[in-house]
């Protein structure tokens, strides 16, 4: 198995030394997994996709457009 070393904030690492029964590499390593499996999923679609990039920005300024308005008609911000 391969080794890396991991920096976390002093306040994680004051924390985490108040829990020393927890096994963090292996939370680490079950998170680094989960991404990872994430990232493949993601791959696998954006593989199969036709948009472009320019298409993806596009998409995502509109999402984030109708959203705003979402929030201004529903709080009045």
């Amino acid at each position: 198995m391969a080794t890396i070393t991991l920096t976390v904030p002093e306040d994680f690492k004051k924390d985490m030394e108040e829990h020393k029964l927890i096994d963090w590499a292996a939370v680490a390593r079950e998170a680094i997994r989960l991404k990872l499996s994430q990232l493949r999923i993601l791959n696998a679609i954006a593989a199969e996709s036709k948009l472009t990039e320019r298409d993806a920005l596009e998409l995502g300024r509109k999402v984030r457009a109708g959203i705003h308005e979402q929030h201004v008609r529903a709080y009045g911000v």
